[in-house]
């Protein structure tokens, strides 16, 4: 909470992170969306104190890891699991013993290391290349491998720092398809890195967007959706712009199954115009956003109408 990030270097003083609160629920996958420079990676340092704030804490699972001495604070790393953009694998080593490695470190017996490596790889869908080496696999494949040594340790945390920007698009999806189901089977609480609204429309429960180092907007992705003004609803839905008298904006929150449109053209004898739209899968949930016009006398009461139905209007200068 409160943290702040200054980079002192030679002639000048960089602020990477400026007085940022951030609270991420147990058991959601969260994500924080930016443009390249906003703090997002620097963020997710200091989450695992890889990068120490100047001021402000941290506490994962109830415990601040910013007042913790050496040995317990790298104690408390281990419930935490970082996955890396490029992977990090090490090149000389199998699969088997990529994901083997943090066990080794932590001093777990050869036996109980193979079963729980196993296991691991058996969870990723990789089984059957635990003798490969990074060389001789794909880049999902080597995003399994770096999914599965990061679980070694048995997080209660999954950081993930732009994951899927190296990836083709199918790869991503099958990619963003294991960390929801690892969500959902291991009860995994993951903080995911991305400059892609995609990732958050895919698989993220709560999300944040920053910017210049500060958050601008967090909160449950539906929520937000549906909050006047929401930086990540024009975000996920962004329209083209329109200078058409009488535009309003309409957010769905949540599926119909009325046809709301045709039903304000009997109710209220108005004309509806249609100028852009989008309609998409976000947390699992269909919604969408519309520009239109609606036109005639009883304009204001066919508003009222869809304020009532739990839509979001937006109108200029209302």
């Amino acid at each position: 909470m409160g943290l702040r990030k200054v980079y002192r270097l030679k002639d000048r003083e960089v602020l990477a992170l400026d007085d940022v609160d951030l609270n991420v629920r147990q058991g959601e996958i969260f994500g924080v969306v930016g443009q390249s420079g906003a703090g997002k990676s620097t963020l997710l340092r200091c989450v695992n104190l890889l990068e120490r704030p100047t001021q402000g804490t941290v506490s994962v699972d109830g415990e601040d890891l910013t007042a913790m001495r050496p040995a317990r604070l790298r104690a408390a790393r281990r419930r935490i699991g970082m996955v890396h953009q490029h992977f990090a694998l090490l090149s000389s080593r199998t699969v088997a013993g990529n994901v083997a490695f943090p066990l080794e470190v932590a001093g777990v017996a050869p036996a109980q290391r193979k079963r729980r490596v196993m296991e691991l790889l058996d969870l990723v869908g990789l089984a059957d290349r635990a003798r490969a080496y990074p060389a001789q696999l794909s880049g999902g494949q080597k995003q399994r491998v770096g999914i599965a040594r990061a679980l070694a340790s048995e997080p209660k945390v999954l950081l993930s720092d732009e994951a899927t920007s190296a990836l083709d698009p199918a790869t991503t999806e099958s990619i963003l398809e294991l960390l929801g189901d690892l969500n959902r089977e291991l009860g995994l609480t993951i903080l995911l890195i991305t400059h892609e609204m995609d990732v958050i429309k895919r698989i993220c429960d709560s999300a944040a967007i920053m910017e210049a180092g500060s958050v601008r907007e967090a909160g449950r992705v539906l929520d937000l959706i549906g909050t006047p003004g929401s930086l990540l609803a024009r975000s996920l839905f962004p329209l083209p712009p329109t200078d058409a008298p009488d535009a309003v904006a309409l957010t769905y929150p949540r599926s119909y199954d009325e046809p709301l449109m045709s039903e304000l053209t009997r109710k209220f004898d108005v004309d509806v115009n249609v100028l852009g739209g989008a309609v998409e899968t976000v947390s699992g949930q269909s919604v969408g956003r519309l520009n239109v016009q609606i036109r005639g006398i009883n304009r204001d009461a066919a508003l009222d109408y869809l304020d009532g139905k739990g839509l979001l209007v937006e109108v200029a200068g209302r």
